[in-house]
């Protein structure tokens, strides 16, 4: 009798350990939906940007071109040091984009890894519980 209660327990074990296994599996995949999802929005997001940007400057190029001003001398180098700032801009907005992804990736291989471990240990635990069943029943 003890030693089906001793292969039950094993057997709970490793049910529980392929449970863990499984979550940390489904855990990563949502992180890696995520980082998808929000690579999409960053890309809508930097067309968005980029729209209203073309808009700015378009507005800008007919106001000073019905001004009578030309793009020479103080408006061109304005024109060139914004061109420099928003270029700085864009690139951090995508340097923060890339990162929110990373750290979601990150955090699904972490919520995997720790999935891994907690299975590991319960399978370790009810190996040691099924073996000293297993010892007392021998006794």
């Amino acid at each position: 009798m003890t030693f089906w209660i001793v292969a039950a327990m094993a057997t709970a074990a490793t049910g529980t350990g392929l449970m863990q296994l499984e979550a940390g599996k489904a855990q990563q995949e949502e992180f890696e939906r995520q980082a998808e999802e929000e690579k999409i929005a960053a890309g809508a997001r930097e067309l968005e940007r980029k729209q209203q940007l073309n808009r700015v400057l378009a507005a800008n190029v007919v106001s000073l071109s019905t001004s009578g001003m030309t793009m020479e001398g103080t408006p061109a180098s304005i024109a060139l040091e914004s061109a420099k700032q928003i270029g700085s801009s864009e690139a951090m907005f995508s340097l923060s984009e890339k990162l929110k992804q990373a750290q979601l990736r990150r955090q699904g291989a972490m919520a995997r890894g720790t999935a891994n471990l907690q299975a590991t240990s319960t399978l370790l635990s009810g190996a040691a519980s099924a073996a000293g069943g297993y010892a007392n029943y021998n006794k």
